[in-house]
């Protein structure tokens, strides 16, 4: 069966096509793909992984097409990220400057 082995970083994304049994688990896609060698940064014992933006267990097993994504941890966390910009916008819009 036909798969897909994604990682990205913020100025570069790699995308791998591979072709695997059937019965093949996520961790044993990524290991095949050779990303690991690519990205040592990977740490699959910390990064998480899904399936087409679904997070996933190492140990799901994989169906035709599926697109296998490792995801790196995020830098900022967005909820804090949007209440700053919304505290930002009401003091523009009140006429207050910092």
């Amino acid at each position: 069966m036909n798969i897909e082995v994604a990682y990205a970083l913020p100025n570069k994304q790699t995308l791998l096509e591979l072709e695997v049994d059937e019965g093949v688990t996520l961790q044993q896609a990524i290991e095949m793909s050779g990303i690991l060698n690519i990205y040592p940064q990977i740490d699959l014992n910390k990064d998480k992984t899904g399936i087409f933006g679904k997070i996933a267990k190492l140990g799901t097993k994989l169906r035709e097409k599926d697109r296998v994504e490792i995801y790196r941890p995020l830098i900022a966390n967005p909820k804090q990220v949007r209440k700053e910009r919304a505290a930002q916008g009401k003091k523009m819009r009140s006429g207050k400057k910092t």
